[in-house]
């Protein structure tokens, strides 16, 4: 089971953002991603005809990207070509995010394959995306958007044949025998920047498929000028193009290539890694620079730049692929909904079941009461000018150049007016952030992502004093790196004596930090993550851990110490850390994660993790993925509690709150405690076997009754996401990347801020002079809000 832990834990740090239908890149909505499977191979060739002396550069040209790759195995040797090849696609491909690579040296499948490569994953319906219907590679889509969109898994993966005969370079170049290593590095980096087909092909049946067709695929036409990502999939329709005439059918190749359209590699016998995603052999073998992308290299053939034909080609990949030919009317679209909104509302639906094959080219959408119509490429609508109160629905219908789908109708919304903002601090947008009350007023602790700063407002009566506390560097502790990921705060104290203790990540180290505040002085260390190496989770002794720690976590602090809980994220298991009072050291422990005895689970846990003490336990809510499919799609999971009093790591007491059974397929996605009028509230998602990878429900329970669990869908205000905040008797939720409310004496839900954010809302609640506020980020600002 613990192999399966990495796996797990890429699976669900994407499982939340996976959706069923597609969305406007200019609209803030669900960033759907996908795993990479195909790879792209280069083979050795025979000896070329004449040798070939690597051409020195003439000049160094300016680098567009920052290119960072863990070479894993390769030999001293290896090192100058590698990164001679780097430093060529980093002055040739732009992005203003960092491109990770991990390139591993070892035995191919075959000894003909001299390398292979894939990107980390593919992404869609980002802002950004030229397509939103595509599946970007990782540093393609990384590149558009903008922003890192996958985290810490790599943008590529290269694999180099460890027993091919390299060129070991100290000559003019490689022999007839040899192979130019920077050559095939190049030509690899290609496939995984974007320059790779998603296609399969089955040689038994002879049926083609491609299950998330890229832009590649999109600029891919058959010999009729049909979209090879437009041909129904799987089918035989689809294995026969896949072994006919190919060409490209984007403007900048066709110009890199004289007007003609380049001829693509797509023999008659289906060749896997190969087919499709390489320039044609016979056509491209003797073009000089414009061979690069051939899927041969010969013996003492030497590629040291991209050439102008794949430069070119690339530069398509950036671009809206051109519509394909439409086959047939568009059937009705699905799923058709409409969201309620501040004077406004969002209508969302599915495409139609024919969407490949009919090229639509614009969805309508009426407003059947004002019979105002808009039209858009995707899904979902923005309607604004709306007037609160009034009941609304919507008409939607999808059209291509042979005419428009029959009409569907939407649920009818009345639009209501938001929670009351006021700014607290225009100059931090607080992605992260958490709430207590310190010395008697509120405080708040929140991540100041536009400079990387951990910042504290505290509330003195009249108004909001802020002080950064950490992430700009400094003595005493204070780091460089920026802050981001789960804040936690606890405090300890009685009256106007107390000690703020805050709980945070930064970006660059991945370790736990822990800063306190006593009313006048910061003081700062690092609780784990800076070990000297990654503490098993077999191992009986806990120790520091040089794991990622980043993740999640949270605390407890009581007359007994300090507890904080974490996950890590190298192994997948639930950490803490204690010190006791009166101690000055950190006592580490494995809290969950590791064995299936003691009411523990073997499952992936803690990527979302609350605690509390609640004056005599300290009680913890997390969660766990128990199984994933071949997508890497979360399929299983539950939600677990722990309990103990004091500190000993053997008084932990364990309960599975909810699990995959009936209903529920997956529970998680969030989690949440607090008290409430009967005790501990715990508060989580779940989805069904319909909505898996997205939630569908809100479920919450009181922990002294744990069989009575309350359920509710959010019909009308949109698909619930993280982050989940409770104040005992509401219950905040993201809601189709807003912020909605739910009620949970009366099950009534209300829309709190119509303001999106694809990352997530995050929110907390305090109290200031008797009155409940919500506190979130919004808009870039941190902000109070109230319900008018």
């Amino acid at each position: 089971m613990r192999s399966l832990k990495r796996s797990f834990a890429i699976a669900t740090s994407f499982a939340i953002f996976l959706a069923g239908f597609t969305t406007p890149a200019t609209a803030q909505s669900q960033v759907l991603v996908r795993p990479a499977t195909q790879w792209g191979n280069v083979y050795a060739g025979p000896a070329t005809n004449s040798l070939q002396s690597p051409k020195p550069k003439v000049a160094n040209l300016e680098k567009k990207a920052k290119i960072i790759v863990k070479f894993n195995n390769f030999p001293k040797w290896t090192e100058i070509q590698l990164q001679a090849a780097v430093d060529v696609w980093a002055e040739n491909f732009e992005s203003k995010v960092p491109i990770h690579i991990e390139a591993t040296w070892g035995r191919s499948s075959s000894y003909s394959i001299l390398g292979s490569a894939r990107p980390g994953n593919y992404f869609a319906n980002f802002a950004g995306a030229p397509d939103p219907s595509l599946w970007y590679p990782s540093a393609l889509a990384n590149a558009l958007a903008g922003r890192d969109l996958d985290g810490d898994t790599p943008e590529m993966i290269i694999t180099v044949n460890s027993l091919a005969d390299w060129y070991r370079g100290g000559g003019v170049g490689p022999s007839k025998s040899e192979y130019d290593l920077q050559s095939v590095m190049l030509h690899e980096m290609a496939h995984g920047l974007g320059f790779l087909s998603t296609s399969n092909y089955d040689k038994f049946f002879g049926y083609g498929s491609i299950d998330q067709p890229t832009p590649f695929d999109a600029y891919v036409q058959t010999g009729d000028g049909r979209r090879l990502s437009d041909l129904p999939s799987p089918s035989l329709e689809l294995g026969e193009a896949l072994t006919s005439k190919l060409v490209w059918s984007g403007a900048n190749g066709i110009a890199a290539n004289g007007g003609v359209k380049p001829l693509l590699h797509s023999p008659k016998k289906y060749e896997d890694g190969s087919s499709t995603s390489h320039l044609d052999e016979n056509a491209f073998d003797n073009a000089g620079k414009n061979a690069v992308m051939s899927p041969n290299l010969a013996a003492g053939e030497v590629f040291h730049d991209p050439g102008p034909l794949l430069l070119a080609m690339m530069q398509d990949l950036r671009a809206k692929p051109p519509v394909g030919i439409a086959v047939g009317i568009p059937q009705i679209v699905r799923n058709p909904e409409a969201l309620i909104s501040d004077a406004g509302a969002i209508v969302k639906f599915d495409p139609p079941a024919n969407a490949r094959a009919a090229q639509i080219t614009s969805y309508t959408v009426k407003n059947d009461r004002t019979g105002a119509e808009k039209s858009f490429t995707n899904s979902p609508v923005m309607f604004s000018g709306l007037k609160n109160g009034t009941s609304y629905t919507f008409t939607i219908t999808a059209s291509n150049s042979l005419g428009t789908s029959v009409p569907v109708t939407t649920n009818a919304i009345t639009p209501k007016a938001g929670w009351v903002k006021k700014v607290i601090d225009s100059n931090a947008d607080a992605k992260n952030l958490t709430t207590v009350t310190f010395n008697g007023n509120p405080a708040i602790i929140y991540q100041d992502d536009f400079n990387g700063a951990l910042k504290v407002a505290l509330w003195n009566g009249k108004l909001w004093s802020k002080l950064i506390v950490d992430g700009r560097g400094g003595s005493a502790g204070r780091t460089r790196n920026p802050i981001a990921g789960d804040l936690s705060a606890c405090v300890s104290g009685s009256g106007k004596a107390q000690t703020l203790h805050m709980f945070y990540a930064d970006s660059v180290d991945k370790d736990l930090r822990y800063a306190t505040y006593d009313g006048k002085t910061f003081k700062f260390e690092v609780i784990d993550g800076n070990g000297a190496a990654v503490n098993k989770y077999e191992d009986p002794i806990r120790v520091r851990t040089a794991s990622d720690v980043s993740v999640s976590n949270a605390c407890s602090v009581s007359a007994v110490g300090v507890q904080a809980f974490y996950r890590d994220e190298s192994q997948g298991i639930l950490l803490g850390a204690v010190k006791a009072s009166g101690s000055k050291e950190w006592k580490y422990e494995l809290v969950d994660g590791d064995r299936k005895t003691d009411g523990r689970t073997t499952g992936d846990v803690a990527f979302h993790l609350d605690a509390l003490f609640d004056g005599r336990e300290t009680v913890l809510l997390y969660d766990s993925v128990d199984a994933i499919n071949q997508r890497k799609v979360v399929t299983a999971g539950s939600i677990h509690v722990a309990k103990r009093s004091g500190i000993s790591p053997s008084a932990w007491r364990y309960s599975i709150l909810d699990t995959s059974n009936g209903p529920v397929a997956v529970a998680g996605y969030d989690v949440t405690l607090q008290k409430g009028a009967r005790g501990i509230l715990a508060t989580w998602l779940t989805s069904s076997g319909l909505t898996i990878p997205k939630a569908e429900k809100i479920r919450w329970t009181y922990l002294a009754e744990p069989s009575d669990v309350k359920t509710l869908a959010t019909n009308g205000f949109g698909t619930p996401s993280k982050f989940l905040s409770s104040n005992g008797s509401t219950t905040v939720f993201n809601c189709q990347e807003r912020l909605c409310a739910l009620d949970i004496s009366t099950n009534a839900l209300s829309l709190v801020a119509k303001e999106q954010s694809v990352d997530g809302l995050d929110s907390a609640w305090i109290v200031l002079n008797k009155v409940r506020y919500l506190i979130s980020g919004i808009d870039g600002k941190l902000v109070s809000l109230r319900a008018a």
